[in-house]
């Protein structure tokens, strides 16, 4: 719908008290390395992950709901202190339906930021709909909001900042390190 900053977007971010993040495509920029054995390696933008323990500051809540299943996905989400997980299967609706009934949240408290059309059903039930610029047209035809950085490149921390700043909380989560 809107890539901009404006004023409806910002309500919507105000709102959110669960931010959902997709991973490939999102957390990482969606290349799949594989090791020697086979096994298929992730890259992890480190800002991101301060922007989703900033988020944790202020009371929101993360999850993780990717099609994919990643053991590094798993060491990822415990470092970060993501609460939920899930892993697995095209169908990320319904472990969205089973997360807001474990929160007691309702759809409209629920930000989602996603790349592909795996990740429609949520983008089109969340009050926060985020996309990437990488990410698909169909996509960004439903989304809110699209990050000026790309998946994996800082679109997590950018929408976390903008999630805190829409909040008001900005300034006293960061106030720990601009002392």
């Amino acid at each position: 719908m809107n890539a901009g900053y404006n004023l409806d977007n910002v309500a919507r971010a105000a709102k959110v008290r669960l931010m959902i993040f997709d991973v490939d495509g999102v957390l990482t920029d969606g290349s799949l390395h594989y090791g020697a054995d086979g096994e298929a390696l992730k890259t992890f933008n480190v800002h991101d992950g301060l922007g989703i323990k900033l988020l944790h500051e202020s009371g929101v809540q993360t999850a993780i709901i990717s099609a994919r299943v990643s053991p590094q996905v798993v060491k990822r989400a415990a470092d970060l202190g993501i609460a939920y997980l899930h892993q697995g299967g095209h169908d990320k609706l319904t472990p969205f339906h089973a997360l807001l009934e474990k929160t007691g949240l309702a759809a409209e408290q629920v930000g989602f930021i996603g790349d592909d059309v795996v990740d429609l059903p949520i983008l089109r039930r969340v009050g926060f709909a985020v996309a990437v610029p990488n990410g698909r047209a169909e996509v960004h035809g439903r989304a809110h909001h699209i990050t000026e950085a790309a998946g994996g490149r800082g679109a997590v921390r950018e929408i976390c900042e903008f999630v805190l700043r829409a909040q008001g909380s900005y300034d006293r989560v960061m106030a720990q390190f601009l002392v």
